[in-house]
């Protein structure tokens, strides 16, 4: 049998070699892609990233909640951080306190920590136990400021408790034939990983 010259078959190797790497290289991609958002087979992890979850969220702002009578505290303009070494969420919005008794609203900064709770029935994750670390409010000062910072405080943390923040499709938990269910949540400083089981 007659011998085939190299340069007659370096091409075709050359041919395999690059379309190996290509499709290699296309599925490390994928699987940083999935390892960022969604599902990951490898983990056995759903991951949200934080500007998912950030486009979420303006979607159900701004809330608005009376306080007796008078008073009305709106938050609005959200701004989601994760705090992973704490493993809540933080959000910082715009407040607003409008009331009869006041010749304007007065407007502000608030920021709200929570924990995070899941709920099987209706496969959402909720804000849960939210604690206020900073409100400031403008155009006020002494017992009038410390008064509305006391109610615009406590109806921020009323607002926020038990609001969603993201609610699972069926879909987005199963794989193949199995469907999982939720179990540890994590909050990393990119997003936020729920443990699949």
């Amino acid at each position: 049998m007659a011998a085939v010259p190299f340069h007659r078959i370096a091409p075709s190797v050359t041919y395999r070699t690059r379309t190996r790497r290509a499709l290699l290289g296309m599925g490390v991609a994928l699987a940083a892609s999935q390892a960022l958002a969604g599902f990951n087979f490898f983990t056995g992890k759903y991951t949200l990233t934080r500007d998912e979850l950030q486009q979420l969220l303006v979607r159900r702002f701004p809330l608005t909640r009376g306080h007796g009578m008078l008073i009305n505290v709106t938050l609005s303009d959200p701004q989601l951080s994760l705090e992973a070494a704490a493993n809540r969420v933080a959000i910082a919005a715009t407040v607003s306190i409008a009331s009869a008794l006041l010749p304007q609203p007065v407007d502000g900064q608030i920021t709200i920590s929570s924990a995070l709770r899941y709920d099987p029935p209706t496969r959402t994750l909720y804000l849960e136990q939210p604690d206020v670390e900073h409100i400031a409010l403008e155009g006020v000062n002494g017992q009038d400021a410390e008064h509305l910072q006391r109610i615009g405080a406590a109806v921020g943390r009323e607002l926020l408790q038990d609001q969603p923040l993201h609610t699972f499709r069926a879909k987005d938990l199963t794989v193949g034939l199995k469907t999982y269910e939720i179990g540890a949540i994590t909050v990393h400083e990119d997003g936020i990983s729920v443990q699949l089981k």
